[in-house]
């Protein structure tokens, strides 16, 4: 058996459904500078273009780094997710980053028994995204920079437009090119987590998982999208491991059925298969975790907000250097349901 170094703490008194009011922080147009300003005009109209079906650039080698899925208030999935781009292009100290979240289902029909009411108002309205932000991001001097932010949305497909910019100089030199600009698209799909059944968030696989001193200002939460109530996780970007070091999750799960004093009856198991000429085998296993009225602290109240959280940090030292899945098998003993969610990941020798 794999031996376990530690199991995540489950806390009864943080409650991780995310307000959409507290991370949706707009920026306050009375605090922005006519530059800020500008800069929001030009990374609109880069998007604005895209979706008129303009050819885009990428000049600071932009991507889509990952997304997770968790449950937040008012019905609807709070989103956070990373990209990776070359900050070592960049001539100047901050990148101007813009997301702009659209349905694939497209916008609501317009009412025809409406329509001339209102056209001189309708002309000024603001397009209906599903989301969208802007954050000025102090840049750094990698060839990967990773930016983490976040939107919250109900659940469904959607199309997530990024603009990272170089910001312009206040005076720039004479015959200067133009700034960097890269766009890209990313499409995903946001699960439903209020329909009552068992569900849980992405398995979140972390770097680390470290304690927050003090709550975030919204500034803060807006800017570091994987703090999570009275933790912090610093997510992995690739999903290969030393044998020196461990992997590390973290989920929580949703829906379960209760019994007395709103006290769930969960068990989650770790499984680990080895991958090995198109076929696979099983491996090893952790000693299956049981969250139930015995082992959670006696204030744990889902009907409270409290959420139901699972994880495992596994050393690798005794993983063959080789392919893996990680097996996590979700049972609610009371509902008599079971899911499963997979992770696939590589031991490398260091």
């Amino acid at each position: 058996m794999a031996k376990l170094r530690g199991t995540i703490a489950l806390s009864a008194a943080v409650g991780l459904v995310f307000s959409a009011a507290l991370l949706a922080q707009k920026k306050d147009e009375k605090k922005l500078d006519d530059k800020q300003k500008k800069e929001i005009q030009n990374v609109v109209k880069a998007v604005d273009d895209a979706e008129a079906g303009q050819p885009a650039t990428n000049d600071l080698a932009l991507t889509w780094a990952r997304e997770d899925f968790l449950k937040a208030q008012g019905n609807k999935g709070f989103v956070p997710f990373s990209v990776t781009l070359d900050s070592s292009k960049i001539s100047g100290g901050t990148v101007v980053l813009y997301w702009r979240v659209l349905s694939k289902n497209g916008a609501p029909p317009a009412d025809p028994a409406a329509k001339g009411k209102n056209d001189d108002k309708d002309k000024d309205k603001k397009p209906a995204y599903a989301y969208e932000d802007i954050s000025f991001v102090p840049a750094t001097k990698d060839a990967s920079m990773h930016v983490s932010r976040s939107f919250t949305v109900a659940a469904g497909a959607y199309d997530v437009f990024v603009v990272a910019k170089e910001q312009a100089p206040d005076k720039p030199p004479k015959n200067a090119p133009p700034p960097k600009t890269a766009l890209i698209k990313q499409t995903v799909t946001v699960p439903d987590f209020w329909n009552g059944e068992l569900s849980s968030s992405s398995v979140l696989m972390a770097k680390s998982i470290d304690p927050l001193p003090a709550p975030l200002t919204p500034q803060q939460q807006a800017e570091r999208p994987y703090a999570l109530g009275a933790i912090e996780i610093q997510p992995v970007f690739d999903t290969k491991f030393s044998k020196k070091g461990e992997i590390s999750t973290f989920m929580l799960i949703y829906n379960p059925k209760t019994g007395p004093g709103n006290k769930p009856d969960v068990t989650v198991e770790y499984n680990f298969y080895s991958k090995e000429g198109g076929a696979e085998k099983f491996f090893n296993k952790t000693s299956p975790q049981t969250l139930n009225a015995e082992t959670l602290p006696p204030q744990f109240d889902l009907a409270a907000g409290h959420q139901l959280q699972t994880g495992q940090a596994v050393p690798l030292a005794s993983f063959p250097e080789g392919e893996y899945r990680l097996e996590i098998k979700i049972t609610d003993k009371i509902a008599n349901k079971s899911l499963t969610r997979d992770i696939n990941f590589t031991v490398t020798a260091g």
